[in-house]
């Protein structure tokens, strides 16, 4: 435990029946919606942008005013402004201070919506967003926006079971392989490999940021009291990437946070993969630190780590890591 650094926490923006992205008519302004993404939100950022920006691009307008400057508000920013439109972004918190710094940022759109309340329309959006989010991840790799390719295994059987998005998107998750026990160090019977990116939110928001400004568009620290403060903007088009922010601004009763809580040790740089599923827990090998994650509280608005939570990240993993061949050791 000397080696933690920090432990921090953060609210997923969670729908049960998922992200919303459409257009509304409020007053004489069109309303993007683009929030909601609960645990995929740097993940899917890209892909409903630009599903956000198909709707945009109908209007027939070319200015817009972006709410939110974390992944989803700075990738639409990003793809407006590659579509011709002029763009400025107003946001209550900029980057190190958005819930998107806080995200582990793996690339997998993982608890977005609940199976059993998502309807099949939401589903064929879903689908669209991950497709398009992964290709355009793709032609960013690399340590300019902080995104790799990286080795994961996970351990539930969430990847044999035919409904689990890794099945589900096999190609969406490269390289998969089952494993067995004379394949791999892990104290556990047969694990799944696969690869995916890891986006270094650290890295990546910044330099998104900078990007919107180098392209002209201009980002205003605003925190509107409520509807009326937005409907009052000069743009035309309003593209709502608020987050949890949309449940009092645009009263949304449906979407709720989830509480993440996230403990950061010293970074290792031999460290190469990524762990997922051992009892719920996850570890994320970046830059700024080894992340050690795995809570879900919902409905908990506190975003003050718990010490106790933190307590059980460390052990959780020190047991798993501790049963775990050491590879030097031959």
């Amino acid at each position: 435990s000397s080696r933690i650094i920090r432990s921090i926490a953060g609210l997923r923006p969670f729908r049960p029946s998922g992200f919303v992205v459409n257009a509304q008519r409020m007053n004489d302004k069109i309303v993007i919606h683009n929030y909601g993404h609960g645990g995929g939100g740097i993940t899917l950022s890209w892909g409903t942008s630009h599903l956000a920006m198909e709707l945009a691009n109908q209007t027939g307008y070319k200015r817009c005013a972006i709410l939110g400057c974390g992944a989803a508000g700075l990738s639409a920013a990003r793809l407006m402004q590659i579509a011709g439109w002029e763009v400025t972004i107003y946001a209550k918190d900029l980057p190190p201070n958005t819930t998107s710094n806080v995200a582990g940022g793996q690339w997998s759109p993982t608890s977005v919506f609940e199976e059993q309340v998502a309807t099949s329309k939401f589903l064929r959006q879903f689908e669209s967003a991950m497709s398009h989010a992964y290709r355009y991840y793709q032609d960013l790799v690399g340590s300019e926006y902080g995104v790799r390719w990286i080795s994961n295994y996970t351990f539930t059987d969430e990847a044999t079971n035919p409904d689990s998005l890794y099945s589900k998107y096999a190609s969406m998750y490269p390289q998969q392989l089952q494993l067995e026990p004379s394949e791999h160090p892990f104290n556990a019977k047969t694990i799944t490999h696969f690869d995916t990116m890891l986006v270094e939110p650290a890295v990546y928001l910044p330099k998104l940021m900078n990007d919107v400004q180098i392209a002209g568009g201009k980002i205003n620290v605003r925190n509107f009291q409520g509807l009326n403060e937005i409907l009052s903007l000069k743009d035309p088009v309003i593209i709502n990437c608020t987050g949890l922010g949309s449940r009092k601004l645009f009263e949304d009763e449906e979407l709720i946070p989830i509480k993440g809580q996230l403990t950061f040790l010293l970074p290792q740089e031999e460290v190469q993969y990524i762990i997922v599923g051992n009892e719920g827990l996850y570890m994320f090998p970046r830059s700024d630190g080894i992340l050690l994650g795995g809570t879900f509280e919902r409905n908990q608005w506190d975003i003050e780590p718990d010490p106790l939570v933190t307590e059980r990240l460390i052990s959780g993993h020190q047991a798993f890591f501790n049963a775990m061949q050491d590879p030097w050791s031959a």
